[in-house]
C-alpha cells in the first residue's frame, strides 16, 4: 500500500480553486505508470501548520498500489509526484509557504528508510492531524512502520483540532 497526502491552499496556475487542483492531481497520479489509485479520502479543510496568515488548506489522502510486475522505486515515485506538483504551479521558495499543490509520500509498502529521499515513512506524518484524519478514510488499519502505532492512536495523540470535513465534499473526484 502506498499513501500519498494531498494538499493545496492557493489557486492553481489556471486559477482553479485548491479543491479542483487536488482532484486534478489525483487524476494525474492515476495516470502514472506502475501504480493505480485504489481509494481517495474525503476532502478536509485545515488550518495552516504552523499557524500563519495563509488561507486554509484542502487536504486528502490517496491510497495507491503497485501494478503487478511493476518495479517503481520510491525515488521514481517521488520524482513523479514532484513533477505533478510542478505541473500545477508548485514553487519551493520557503518552508511552510502557501502552495498550489503539495503531494507527500507518506508510506510505501511499510518501507523504513532514512536516505536517500524520500525518507519513509514521511518524517512528520504522525504529527499532523491533516494527514492522519484523511488517512483513516483510506487505510483505517494502517500502522506506522517506525512506531508501531495505529493511525487512530496517532490521531488521538495529536488531536483533530483545526481539521474539519470540507463542506464541498460530495464525490471526492468531483
Amino acid at each position: 500500500m502506498i499513501l500519498v497526502a494531498i494538499g493545496a491552499n492557493l489557486p492553481g496556475p489556471d486559477g482553479a480553486p485548491p479543491l479542483e487542483t487536488c482532484r486534478a492531481a489525483v487524476r494525474a497520479m492515476a495516470a502514472l505508470p506502475g501504480v493505480r489509485v485504489d481509494a481517495l479520502s474525503r476532502w478536509y479543510e485545515t488550518e495552516p501548520v504552523p499557524p500563519s496568515g495563509q488561507p486554509n488548506y484542502v487536504n486528502g489522502v490517496a491510497r495507491l498500489r503497485r501494478v503487478p510486475g511493476a518495479a517503481i522505486t520510491p525515488e521514481e515515485l517521488l520524482a513523479a509526484v514532484q513533477s505533478i506538483e510542478t505541473q500545477f504551479g508548485r514553487r519551493r521558495a520557503e518552508i511552510n509557504a502557501a502552495r498550489t499543490l503539495d503531494l507527500d509520500l507518506i508510506d510505501m509498502d511499510g518501507l523504513v528508510r532514512d536516505s536517500p529521499d524520500p525518507i519513509l515513512p514521511h518524517p512528520r506524518a504522525h504529527l499532523r492531524a491533516f494527514v492522519l484524519l484523511p488517512l483513516l478514510d483510506v487505510a483505517p488499519d494502517w500502522v506506522h512502520p517506525r512506531t508501531g502505532q495505529t493511525a487512530r492512536a496517532l490521531l488521538e495523540a495529536v488531536g483533530p483540532a483545526g481539521v474539519r470535513l470540507s463542506a464541498a465534499v460530495q464525490d471526492p473526484l468531483g
